[in-house]
């Protein structure tokens, strides 16, 4: 997402109001496994809400005609939008662990952008170091859950099945209960609740050893 936009915004906002989303996001997930049993890379893309759609073709002065409907110019200009800061810290909403241990994803590289329906589509590609696929687990969340990710497909390329386990949904409200009681009105902090929100993508693959 637009990181430093996001936090900004986040920022201005009560602590409770700040805890909970205001960025919608549809979510599609192709996870790439080679012959050998290894994850390579995923395929990602993020139907944005109707809203910060709005905003941020504003914003960008793009779609001036409102008629949903962008120029291939603007399309270029719209391209890597949502990727163009990269701040540190920032691991671009997808976690991956594989073989008990925490996996670093490559830098996003934007491959697709459109509006349709009157929200933006955006789609990335990301490279994975040779993890093995095997029990490998993905989660997609923003830890601030500023904003909410909701996953609409998931799809492996090579021989390993995904299985999505929901999230528990009180679990992100009993940390925010527990997190407020050790809050006060006069300091700011950015309550760091999204995995409580995160599906569990579980891999199993059919030539594992």
């Amino acid at each position: 997402m637009i990181r430093p936009a996001l936090i900004a915004l986040c920022a201005a906002l009560p602590l409770p109001l700040a805890a909970h989303p205001h960025v919608f996001v549809d979510t599609e997930l192709t996870i790439k496994v080679d012959e050998d049993g290894r994850i390579t890379g995923t395929e990602m893309t993020w139907t944005y809400d109707e809203f910060f759609t709005l905003l941020i073709l504003e914003d960008m002065g793009l779609d001036a005609d409102a008629d949903g409907v962008l120029t291939e110019a603007e399309k270029a200009e719209l391209m890597g939008f949502d990727f163009e800061v990269w701040p540190e810290g920032f691991e671009g909403d997808l976690y991956l662990h594989a073989d008990g241990e925490k996996v670093a994803l490559g830098r996003p590289v934007s491959t697709g952008i459109d509006v349709v329906d009157g929200k933006i589509v955006s789609t990335h590609t990301r490279t994975v170091p040779d993890a093995p696929a095997e029990g490998a687990t993905f989660r997609q969340y923003d830890p601030t859950y500023y904003v909410a990710y909701t996953l609409d497909e998931v799809r492996v390329d090579g021989a390993c099945r995904a299985d999505v386990t929901p999230p528990d949904p009180d679990a992100g409200e009993e940390a925010l209960a527990e997190a407020l009681t050790d809050y006060s009105e006069d300091q700011f902090e950015v309550l760091e609740l999204g995995i409580h929100y995160a599906d569990d993508i579980t891999l199993t693959c059919a030539h594992s050893s």
